[in-house]
């Protein structure tokens, strides 16, 4: 098997285990406390992914916030926030959005050979187009990404990201924080979608940390050999 960057996976999620709601306005669900321990995990990153969906629906910049973050990784030769990455099947994204738009790091836009000349086309401008083959997979991503110099790569989701790269054992380490509030609403998008994971009743995932976070809680676990042990930020 070719070699990939480690994968952390990053979330948070309601008491009953949604990531937003059904409307279409951005819900955060986070605290402050928590969006600057995410910062810190971005810092230290080489390349955030994110899915189409949470292109359109969030409409995120993707960038470390925080000033001595952004020093450090210029002191370090690196670009003051990570390299973006998302995966489009239909080149159907705004290239006006703030993904594309904001900051000085690369952007790549992974998308399948049908709809590679359009989306060249359409982001040429503002982004790198890769051609994913017949359909985009996590696996084959995380191996490109790791020729071009991606070591450490951070998953902000949304639900089908992050279903591929748990149900094909690509994930090295998931960082789930739970918020205290309940959805209640089937509509809104959960964590995951349906799909075979390797972490079951037989096979539990490995809790490694719990730490509230004011009146949040962060869980971390282990889902690989590769796990690296080290701390996280905050």
């Amino acid at each position: 098997m070719a070699e990939r960057p480690y994968t952390l996976l990053s979330c948070c999620m309601s008491i009953d285990g949604y990531i937003d709601d059904a409307t279409t306005e951005r819900l955060l669900l986070s605290n402050a406390a928590d969006f600057d321990r995410v910062d810190a995990v971005r810092a230290s990153s080489d390349a955030i992914l994110i899915g189409a969906g949470t292109v359109r629906g969030d409409n995120p910049r993707l960038l470390v916030r925080s000033e001595t973050r952004r020093e450090a990784r210029t002191d370090r030769g690196q670009p003051p926030s990570p390299l973006k990455v998302t995966v489009t099947n239909g080149a159907r994204l705004d290239p006006s959005a703030e993904f594309f738009t904001t900051g000085a790091a690369a952007k790549l836009l992974y998308c399948p050979s049908h709809c590679v000349e359009q989306a060249r086309a359409r982001f040429g401008a503002v982004a790198t187009v890769v051609d994913g083959g017949a359909q985009v997979g996590m696996a084959q991503l995380s191996e490109d990404l790791y020729a071009r110099g991606v070591r450490r790569l951070m998953v902000e989701g949304g639900e089908k990201i992050h279903t591929q790269f748990l149900t094909e054992g690509l994930a090295d380490e998931l960082q789930l924080v739970v918020a205290p509030i309940f959805i209640g609403d089937a509509r809104a998008p959960r964590l995951v979608h349906d799909g075979v994971f390797p972490w079951n009743t037989d096979r539990p995932a490995q809790l490694v940390e719990a730490r509230p976070i004011g009146d949040a809680v962060l869980l971390r676990y282990a889902l690989s050999a590769r796990f690296d042990g080290v701390r996280s930020a905050g």
